[in-house]
């Protein structure tokens, strides 16, 4: 059972679950949504999950009336402020000595930006994003990006304007760019469970992120690849904060260094965790491990899997170094995870939506970023 705002073409047609149309944006809403669904399945077993974070919070919020009929494998409110808060996320990774971006921090409390007073010393191009991605999801104003490249000192000024005159009240990072392209990007998705046990860690190189501004940064094609230390710095981190449930973490190999660098931690499992399952770790198996008490081995993702939502023609596009992408067409060749692409689900409709929608991205790359540049932006 799928509950959205809209219903998506990507759930068009589709065989494997009902989708539910419902003001999820609204707290009331989405637990009046979520009840009538319980409601409407008396005798059945609901286990209640979200890949968003602003989903994550209300959930959070709501936790003690959802769960009279739903098992709630999530952080508790008091997790989730401190995990989607990536300050404080970067201040824990500081005492676990795992590297992590020199950034400042701009507050935004008193209805005008009041930055660090370093600010003045930043090295451009840096990156702007927001400390709690579930605050910023309900902010508006002109140019609105996920993640913001700042090429200079004027820029960084005209966006701290724009987000004071939304009437933004959290606090904005401004954060220093680690070389590379997003080949450089890695993601890792961690489920811990109740008793304390980093039960699944899976890692693995991005080859593509997507361009479009509502989309920006997320991966559009992933390599698996075991990075031990990466899984370590993770484990060692959600062990801190007393984590439960599904962590996926965004990171980058900097090229200067040779360290894998955090930039945040969101608290719920990602759009694009298909890769996992892809590898032979199936994060369901996990969830409901945890939520029956029973026994089950820790595991680490060790198989090279090629996942990707766009054609391969249009992602070998884009790796412009030659012993990678000879790495990726070798792995496509073995079979590539379309997380769309069930068999299962192949009705004569949804096939062709699915296939419009992959086709699709070359159009959209072609309009956003119509080749591959240095820096990934």
């Amino acid at each position: 059972m799928i509950v959205s705002r809209v219903e998506t073409r990507a759930f068009a047609h589709t065989r494997l679950a009902d989708q539910v149309i419902a003001n999820v944006d609204d707290q009331d809403a989405l637990v009046t949504a979520l009840e009538q669904i319980a409601a409407d399945r008396p005798d059945e077993r609901l286990v209640l999950l979200t890949n968003a974070d602003w989903y994550v919070e209300r959930i959070a919020a709501a936790r003690e009336r959802l769960e009279a009929r739903y098992e709630i494998p999530m952080c508790t409110a008091e997790q989730f402020a401190r995990v989607s808060d990536k300050a404080a996320f970067q201040a824990d990774c500081v005492a676990l000595a795992i590297p992590v971006p020199r950034t400042i921090a701009v507050s935004f409390s008193s209805g005008s930006p009041v930055p660090d007073a370093s600010l003045d010393l930043l090295e451009y191009p840096v990156i702007g994003k927001p400390a709690s991605s579930a605050e910023f999801y309900y902010v508006d104003y002109p140019g609105k990006l996920k993640i913001h490249d700042l090429g200079g000192r004027d820029a960084v000024d005209a966006l701290l304007a724009r987000l004071a005159a939304s009437g933004f009240t959290g606090t904005y990072l401004l954060q220093e760019f680690i070389p590379g392209d997003e080949t450089q990007m890695r993601s890792l998705t961690a489920y811990r469970d109740a008793r304390g046990n980093v039960t699944m860690v899976v890692t693995g190189r991005v080859l593509l992120e997507e361009h479009t501004p509502g989309t920006l940064g997320v991966p559009a094609a992933i390599l698996t690849e075991p990075y031990g230390d990466a899984m370590d710095a993770m484990s060692r981190y959600l062990d801190r904060v007393d984590y439960r449930g599904f962590a996926n973490a965004d990171y980058k190999r900097d090229a200067r260094s040779g360290r894998h660098v955090f930039f945040e931690v969101n608290p719920r499992i990602g759009r694009n965790n298909w890769y996992t399952t892809a590898s032979g770790v199936n994060p369901a198996t996990h969830v409901m491990a945890d939520l029956d008490g029973a026994p089950i081995m820790p595991v680490r993702g060790d198989r090279s899997v090629l996942y990707s939502v766009v054609p391969i023609p249009l992602l070998r596009r884009y790796l412009k170094e030659r012993a990678l992408r000879q790495t990726v067409l070798a792995a496509a060749k073995r079979g590539v995870a379309r997380p769309l692409h069930n068999p299962e689900d192949r009705s004569a409709r949804r096939w062709l939506t699915i296939t419009a929608l992959t086709w699709n991205y070359w159009r959209k790359y072609l309009q956003y970023y119509p080749r591959a540049t240095e820096s990934g932006h």
